[in-house]
């Protein structure tokens, strides 16, 4: 939701269409297959942000999340994908930084040795 935030904060800024008007009504998609959207393998993002901002810019634990009032199989879910996607950021050049923690430098977890956090 942040990423639509900036990208209409740019066009407004510009007083004109910087980022196209078509990018940001298709909805998101990490592309890697035909059709297919984040809704089909993610939580909605109205859930789904709540728990990435608690448990990678707060830092908060499986249970401080649970506490938050969010299902246990959610959070593990989006937790165990985070964590296990930690190598891909590894591998990619650094992004712009648009929040107080982001990963990369801010937030490094474990890539060996099979760690699982469940």
């Amino acid at each position: 939701v942040m990423v639509y935030d900036i990208c209409h904060h740019i066009n407004a800024q510009a007083a004109r269409e910087i980022i196209p008007q078509t990018v940001l009504e298709k909805p998101p998609s990490a592309e890697l297959r035909p059709n297919q959207k984040d809704s089909d393998s993610l939580p909605v993002y109205e859930l789904l942000d709540p728990i990435l901002e608690a448990y990678v810019e707060k830092d908060s634990s499986f249970e401080d999340i649970i506490d938050m009032g969010f299902m246990p199989d959610v959070v593990k879910k989006v937790i165990t994908l985070v964590d296990r996607n930690e190598y891909k950021r590894r591998q990619a050049p650094p992004g712009v930084k648009i929040t107080p923690r982001n990963f990369g430098r801010d937030r490094r977890m474990p890539v060996a040795n099979r760690y699982q956090p469940f």
